[in-house]
């Protein structure tokens, strides 16, 4: 291997990975212009508290291990009600989610993460939408 050659990512294996995963997440989402001030000024979100829930989240997802215990959708619900969720939320936190997983892990977990991220903002927008509607 030359000095410019990079290992090759391998796919998302542990928790130690979900949590590595997550905590990159965060730090970026927390910096980023649109998704920062919702997460640390409207949420404020508290990381020590938080990352052991999301990592149970995601190792129940990605790797079987039935950790996770509670309702992911309520507490943006909860934060819909104090600042707007919008399509272009959701749309940076894939973006950032994504890019998070290409930057450390390659294969079909990895690709898992990215899928299931997609399929739970569409269904999140969603539901928050349709809860704003008016019946009709």
């Amino acid at each position: 291997m030359t000095s410019t050659d990079a290992p090759t990512p391998t796919d998302i294996a542990t928790r130690a990975d979900i949590l590595r995963i997550t905590t990159a997440f965060y730090e970026r989402a927390f910096a980023d212009e649109l998704l920062g001030p919702v997460f640390v000024d409207v949420a404020q979100l508290d990381l020590e508290a938080h990352l052991p829930q999301i990592t149970d989240f995601w190792e129940t997802i990605l790797l079987g291990a039935q950790v996770y215990r509670g309702g992911a959708f309520f507490p943006h619900a909860m934060l819909h009600r104090r600042v707007e969720l919008t399509a272009g939320h959701f749309n940076r936190w894939l973006e950032l989610w994504e890019a998070t997983i290409r930057s450390l892990h390659a294969g079909p977990r990895a690709e898992a993460a990215i899928a299931h991220a997609q399929r739970v903002a569409t269904a999140f927008h969603g539901r928050l939408w349709q809860a704003r509607t008016p019946a009709t």
